[in-house]
């Protein structure tokens, strides 16, 4: 089996490959497969948006320029161009890239050569290399679409090229250097399968919890949910408290510090921001760290409003902000008999319990 599609980290190599690059602000996808690969990748991508499958060539850059005209009717500005063996793309490293092109036609990642180097001669070294003006090279390659598409299009090197970097220095266009990351690493062993380097446990817990203010003229929101009420809760942001208490328990889980250091209530631009957003960001760097969402247990705690009437709408909406079943997301409300401030009505409370499961 061709290794995009063998199975990796809970999924296949490419379809790793394919959600880190969607994490990064990747829309649209053209796949250079091999001849007769179409039911694999199919099977790898389902349920992904913007994608077209283009049969490849007999060489690397063949591949590489069909999947490039496979775009050019709705040309982008910019493409990345990206090994499918790589499944593991920084967002960082993208953005990166994107920004080098504001100078420049083209930008690749790369990092710096460590161990000392030799050229060689059959089975005898025959001179020193200088290591310091050597870089290992990795993918995504990012360019300005018009600039690779022409280049490649007026290709007349050898008949395969080592990258599309070499293919645009042939058209006499610069390429930019940023720094890459070790996480981009080539799967090209049988053990490079094995991921012996990332050994994360297969399940991680965290908790959650946040208390907001009732106050007058405000908009009640629990869990993403508009709940009619008297009064809402006050804070910096919607202070949906259900919403807080679940990304403090996934950040928590894979010890990404609290909403708060993400989310700073001095900061201008999270006022009155929806608290979906919140949620979104903790998934995505649950994602980054390996980790998907198993199950979420949320306790929301406060004499009124009453929960019950709310509580499949609240359910519906934090399985779909999480991307899991409905299932696994339990949303439970209790009273303190009215003892202290939920008690007295001048608050709500929640408490959040996050089981997070390894993609590997």
């Amino acid at each position: 089996m061709p290794k995009q599609f063998a199975p990796y980290r809970g999924s296949t190599v490419l379809r790793n490959g394919i959600e880190a690059l969607l994490r990064g602000g990747v829309t649209r996808f053209a796949i250079a497969i091999p001849e007769g690969a179409d039911n694999l990748a199919n099977d790898c991508l389902n349920g992904i948006d913007g994608v077209s499958l283009v049969t490849g060539g007999a060489t690397r850059q063949e591949s590489v320029a069909r999947a490039l005209e496979a775009l050019t009717e709705d040309a982008p500005d910019i493409v990345l161009i990206h090994d499918a063996a790589r499944p593991d793309c920084p967002t960082t490293v993208i953005a990166r890239l994107c920004g080098a092109l504001d100078s420049s036609p083209g930008a690749i990642p790369v990092l710096p050569v460590v161990d000392s180097m030799i050229v060689a001669d059959g089975g005898f070294m025959t001179a020193d290399a200088k290591r310091e003006t050597l870089r290992r090279v990795q993918t995504p390659q990012a360019f300005r679409f018009e600039a690779i598409l022409a280049a490649h299009r007026s290709w007349h090197g050898a008949p395969d090229a080592g990258d599309d970097a070499q293919v645009l220095r042939a058209a006499e266009g610069d390429v930019a250097l940023v720094d890459g990351d070790e996480r981009l690493k080539k799967l090209t062993f049988a053990e490079d399968f094995m991921d012996h380097d990332k050994p994360t446990p297969s399940v991680r817990v965290g908790s959650g919890y946040d208390v907001h203010r009732l106050a007058a003229g405000e908009e009640l929101w629990l869990c993403g949910v508009k709940v009619d009420h008297d009064k809402g809760l006050a804070g910096h942001s919607d202070a949906d408290v259900g919403l807080h208490a679940v990304v403090d328990a996934i950040l928590g889980a894979v010890a990404q510090g609290d909403i708060g250091q993400h989310f700073p209530p001095s900061d201008p631009q999270w006022k009155g921001a929806p608290s979906s957003r919140f949620v979104e960001h903790a998934v995505k760097l649950a994602a980054e760290a390996g980790y998907r969402v198993g199950n979420i247990d949320l306790t929301l705690i406060c004499e009124a409003p009453k929960i019950g009437p709310h509580r499949n709408a609240m359910r519906a909406r934090l399985a779909e902000l999480l991307g899991v079943m409905e299932g696994n997301v339990s949303v439970k409300a209790t009273t303190t008999e009215r003892l202290g401030f939920t008690g007295r009505g001048e608050g709500i409370a929640a408490q959040a319990m996050a089981t997070m499961v390894a993609r590997t």
